[in-house]
């Protein structure tokens, strides 16, 4: 029966501190932690880590703090956090990881992309991560979405290189659930340099998505008219 009373009060004190982490309380997190440092490597039911939701959440402090406490870094946190050195240790024991999946169906180069760490980027596509590999989750997001999605037209550029590289363009209108490729996503955000940029690689201003709406269709509903212009012209 102790023991089972100690499972248990394990399990209320890791669920509070996941909670604390949700709602973005900084102090708390760091208390928690004063408290009891094996905190750092709480997961979720889901088996996420806790410095991965930290980030899905938009709370980067507490991520930091988190690494800053000595969380376990894998290649997707390290990959997120835009912890370089970190990356460079593991891919060098086990290049294969490049390519991993997390439990949410994401791959270290996505991560990097849609965090906006361009330097992991650029070293996961000089190390074998695929570019046209998609999220294994209902998304079905390549990294180049990510990057869109994110807003971060450096990395964007530099995947779209990566692909033509090898010829492979088939990530610029790649479909991610609801049939949105990156143009869409880039029309609708108003990112009228992405727009120029997938334009250039060849992106199909004429795609639509399931329920048929094309890029500019979605900019026109955002008031996005420069954008618009440009992609009826491409038609």
């Amino acid at each position: 029966m102790v023991a089972i009373g100690r499972l248990d009060k394990t399990m209320d004190t890791s669920q509070e501190f996941i909670q604390a982490v949700k709602n973005g309380e900084l102090a708390a997190v760091e208390q928690m932690l004063n408290q009891d440092p094996g905190l750092v490597d709480t997961r979720t039911e889901q088996g996420l880590s806790i410095v991965l939701l930290a980030m899905y959440i938009s709370q980067p402090a507490i991520a930091d703090l988190l690494v800053s406490r000595g969380a376990t870094l894998d290649v997707f946190t390290a990959s997120a956090t835009g912890r370089l050195e970190r990356l460079l240790e593991l891919l060098a024991a086990e290049p294969e990881l490049a390519n991993a999946y997390a439990e949410d169906g994401f791959q270290p180069l996505g991560l990097a992309a849609f965090f906006g760490q361009a330097p992991v980027a650029r070293f996961l596509l000089a190390n074998g991560s695929q570019v046209n590999s998609p999220s294994r989750n209902a998304q079905r997001v390549m990294p180049l979405h990510s990057a869109v999605a994110g807003e971060h037209f450096e990395i964007a550029r530099d995947l779209l290189a990566a692909g033509a590289a090898v010829q492979d363009t088939a990530q610029v209108n790649a479909k991610q659930a609801g049939d949105f490729t990156p143009l869409h996503a880039a029309a609708q955000n108003g990112q009228m340099e992405m727009v120029e940029l997938l334009l250039m690689y060849g992106a199909d201003p004429s795609a639509r998505s399931q329920d048929g709406r094309t890029p500019a269709d979605l900019a026109w509903e955002k008031g996005r008219l420069e954008i618009v212009e440009l992609l009826k012209s491409k038609e």
